[in-house]
């Protein structure tokens, strides 16, 4: 059985994800946006170590503000389990797709002005495979997935990760927002911005 991995955010309860979902009132998500297109190599770590594919993210439009806290109030009500009910019911943003798949929609994504450049999050519902479904695997209960890039100005300093299979929880003893990876994360490299001219 495979273990399961968990990245604590240090940030308390639900302020836990508002902070994850977070962009400034004056974000760029706000006004209207050409299509951007990044791809990235993603390398395995730890038990996926060696292995590689390539991503690509296609971005028509950012959530709003009220996407973001439909998304705090789901999660508050029910947790994970109410966050992805919620995030099957929004309108498509983008694809996420891995090289030689047709990939899947994208729920949620927010772009984040940093120091040096600019973080964009993304946060939808993954596909249940007809396999999972039918055996009932313990995978089924991982069933969303977050891919963030921090894409710097300086050369060769843009970096991202992705997890494609993960559930977000409240740690009961330290009351920390926890997500729990169903596998290792995979770290996004050689990120390119195709929507460039």
């Amino acid at each position: 059985m495979q273990n399961t991995k968990k990245l604590v955010l240090a940030v308390a309860s639900l302020a836990g994800l508002a902070l994850f979902l977070l962009a400034s009132v004056n974000s760029v998500a706000e006004e209207k946006q050409k299509r951007q297109v990044f791809q990235a190599q993603a390398m395995g770590q730890g038990t996926q170590l060696g292995r590689s594919f390539s991503v690509t993210l296609n971005i028509s439009e950012y959530s709003t503000l009220e996407e973001r806290q439909h998304l705090v109030d789901a999660f508050e009500k029910g947790g994970s389990e109410e966050l992805f009910n919620a995030l099957q019911k929004m309108p498509s943003k983008g694809r996420i797709a891995i090289t030689g798949t047709v990939g899947y929609d994208v729920s949620f994504v927010r772009e984040i002005p940093t120091e040096n450049g600019r973080k964009i999050r993304v946060l939808t519902d993954r596909p249940i495979q007809f396999g999972e479904a039918r055996t009932s695997t313990r995978s089924k209960d991982y069933n969303l997935s977050v891919l963030e890039l921090d894409l710097s100005n300086q050369k060769d300093k843009t970096t991202g990760v992705l997890l494609p299979a993960c559930q977000f929880k409240i740690d009961k003893k330290t009351k920390e927002l926890v997500i729990e990876n169903y596998q290792n994360p995979w770290k996004l490299l050689n990120i390119m911005d195709r929507s460039k001219k």
